[in-house]
């Protein structure tokens, strides 16, 4: 039986040519998670999927299921595009790729996250509005709700190996394979306990909108400190190779 998808909220991940006139989408979807689409037609400057497969722009897309329930990709049947705020640019533009990527690596297909779509969406929409230095704490603070949703964050009010409450004026690290433990003297990246447990309590907020605003605020003195362990964290839950969004940033920067 082919399945039917209507209205579906979705953002474009990636795309890349499948044939002559044809691309492959990767679509982060609201209830149906990351899936691959067949956009058939779509390189065809005649094409009314040409102008509204773009990345960082809210859509609603409308496909059919793979014909076998062993096969993962679908035939894309119409693009909408929703409107609500302009395409990131610069460094904006590229921290938005960056996060593209993050998902495209770490999430499953066909594994819905409404929550975190809605953390995505709220995530680009500000990121419209953004530039520079003031681009960290917003994607720290995606990068935060990204591992806690998929199951990857500790909890960030106890050192992990001893369940042991973190104290206010010690220091811990957030590393791969031990989790939050009692940073090394001199050892940069590390967060005071008070720090961790502010963030604990942003994480904990009851509502999409109050806990992205608390993260966002709880991340703006620790930008810095928190990226690198951050980053270190989720290379590692990535794997090999290295994030091309990260390197082709560090290119740019050295020019």
């Amino acid at each position: 039986m082919v399945t039917r998808i209507s209205h579906e909220p979705a953002f474009v991940l990636h795309s890349y040519a499948w044939s002559e006139s044809s691309l492959i989408v990767e679509a982060f979807c609201r209830h149906q998670g990351r899936v691959a689409l067949v956009a058939k037609g779509a390189k065809k400057p005649s094409s009314n999927f040409r102008p509204v497969l773009l990345p960082l722009q809210p859509l609603q897309l409308s496909y059919t299921g793979a014909a076998s329930a062993d096969a993962d990709l679908h035939t894309l049947k119409g693009a909408e595009w929703q409107g609500g705020h302009v395409m990131p640019t610069g460094d904006a533009l590229l921290a938005g790729l960056y996060l593209n990527e993050l998902l495209l690596r770490l999430l499953a297909r066909a594994d819905p996250h409404p929550a975190l779509f809605d953390a995505y969406a709220g995530t680009v929409a500000v990121l419209a509005t953004v530039r520079g230095e003031a681009l960290e704490p917003v994607l720290r603070s995606f990068e935060l709700l990204l591992l806690r949703e998929i199951g990857l964050l500790p909890s960030l009010d106890a050192q992990t190996l001893t369940l042991q409450p973190l104290q206010r004026d010690e220091r811990y690290a957030l590393v791969p394979e031990g989790g939050l433990r009692v940073a090394g003297e001199g050892e940069r990246a590390s967060l005071a306990g008070a720090q961790w447990l502010a963030l604990q309590r942003a994480l904990d907020e009851p509502t999409q909108s109050a806990r992205f605003a608390a993260i966002l605020r709880a991340c703006g003195d620790l930008a810095g400190e928190l990226k690198i362990q951050l980053r270190t964290l989720l290379q590692y839950h990535c794997g090999q190779p290295p994030l091309r969004t990260r390197q082709l940033l560090r290119d740019l920067q050295a020019l």
